[in-house]
């Protein structure tokens, strides 16, 4: 018997209630630890990967895109989802590259980010990517993304501020002060 038994919910039963190319919705039926029953939904995503490139200079590597959704431009790390059977290095390593036209020489693994537990399984992957090289940016059909080089210092400002919301990004720059200390 595990310690936490008594938190833990079963499945019953399921459905998949909507497919999508990226996303997919479950609904789920569960016993609940006190033997009630309740319904769940939540989102199936295939995982992602967050690559935190540092510049031979200090500065970090970022991109300024549209996010649909909010109906903004964000400022955030580089970033996508993984293909099946794709390693999340892998998937690092093209994501960076794709995006920003840079490859990088050293690979860190640093964590996991599980950013919506409430109604998501998403995964994001964290790396952090040294000794960069540059080249050209290959994006996909219809994605638009500008690079940019900041500081560490400017990406805590900009939380403290409020002009960046993103989670991932958020958690992101907790790794680096950790990893790299401020400058």
């Amino acid at each position: 018997m595990s310690q936490d038994d008594h938190l833990i919910e079963t499945r019953i039963d399921g459905e998949r209630v909507f497919d999508g190319a990226l996303l997919h919705i479950n609904r789920d039926s569960v016993r609940l630890p006190d033997g009630g029953s309740a319904t769940r939904e939540y989102v199936v995503h295939p995982g992602a990967v967050m690559v935190m490139p540092v510049l031979d200079d200090g500065r970090l590597l970022m991109e300024r895109q549209f996010r649909y959704p909010l109906h903004r431009v964000f400022l955030e790390f580089p970033a996508g989802k993984l293909d099946p059977g794709e390693t999340p290095l892998a998937c690092g390593q093209r994501e960076l590259l794709e995006e920003t036209g840079y490859s990088a020489r050293e690979w860190e693994y640093l964590g996991v980010l599980h950013p919506l537990i409430s109604y998501s399984d998403e995964e994001i992957h964290f790396f952090l990517a040294r000794g960069l090289t540059e080249g050209e940016a290959q994006l996909d059909e219809g994605e638009f993304v500008e690079t940019v080089a900041v500081s560490l210092d400017e990406l805590v400002a900009g939380v403290l501020d409020g002009h960046i919301t993103d989670g991932k990004t958020i958690s992101g720059i907790f790794w680096l002060e950790r990893k790299l200390g401020r400058r």
